[in-house]
């Protein structure tokens, strides 16, 4: 990976535009570098951007078996009108041998480990190999969000890079409207924010717009976001050696 000095280029890029930044970072580690999306609503400004600043760059999408169909036709959809560059990623088992192992109700009783083998797993076989990882969150969206800087060292070596980091949800609005880009196709029925089906539900007015995720756990990450993306990974060695 490049000797790049972290502290000082996270100071400077709180004056850099997004464009800036994502040019810095395209530049910087092309063709060992990749972004993420969830392909919701929040995230069309980012790939907009990246479709004008570095359209050849990956774009990562979990495929976990478990999204709406609506879901699956915004990515199509958005992929056909931005020409973006989609990768699509899979857990390392089917969906009939998650069901196998762990009944269908693995969200329920143990949401963690059910993001784990989604999402963070083969998230992980998709970062082998890359120096940089561009992410789409903003600090006003959890708690654990609030504290990141532009440029974060993972444990496994990537440098995870936020470029929207600074937008608060009226700038993320204000683009969306002057660009007129394309909502999701549940946002206008409550669903603001989207994750697989089963544990997505609308939100009420008023409410915060992550609410519906995860609604009655506690649970505020899918464990993407989290520098060391081991959310359920101790549960799930478990499982393998009983």
């Amino acid at each position: 990976m490049h000797d790049l000095d972290i502290d000082n280029l996270n100071e400077e890029f709180e004056t850099w535009s997004t464009q800036e930044i994502l040019r810095w970072a395209w530049e910087t580690f092309k063709p060992h570098i990749a972004t993420s999306s969830s392909f919701q609503t929040q995230s069309v400004p980012l790939l907009h951007l990246i479709s004008q600043v570095c359209p050849e760059m990956p774009v990562l999408f979990i495929d976990t078996g478990f999204h709406f169909s609506e879901t699956l036709a915004f990515r199509d959809l958005l992929q056909q009108r931005y020409h973006l560059n989609v990768v699509n990623i899979h857990p390392s088992i089917t969906k009939d041998q998650l069901f196998a192992k762990y009944g269908e109700g693995l969200y329920r009783h143990d949401p963690d480990l059910c993001c784990y083998i989604n999402k963070v797993e083969p998230m992980q076989r998709a970062l082998a190999g890359l120096n940089g990882w561009i992410a789409g969150v903003r600090r006003g969206q959890t708690a654990n969000r609030s504290n990141l800087k532009v440029l974060e060292t993972q444990s496994n070596g990537v440098l995870k890079i936020h470029p929207l980091l600074h937008w608060t949800r009226d700038d993320l609005w204000d683009y969306i409207n002057e660009y007129q880009l394309p909502h999701h196709p549940l946002y206008s029925k409550g669903y603001h924010s989207v994750g697989c089906a089963p544990c997505t539900i609308p939100v009420m007015p008023g409410q915060d717009e992550r609410a519906g995720r995860w609604a009655g756990t506690g649970k505020t990450e899918c464990g993407l976001h989290l520098d060391t993306m081991k959310s359920g990974e101790e549960a799930y060695d478990q499982e393998d050696k009983e």
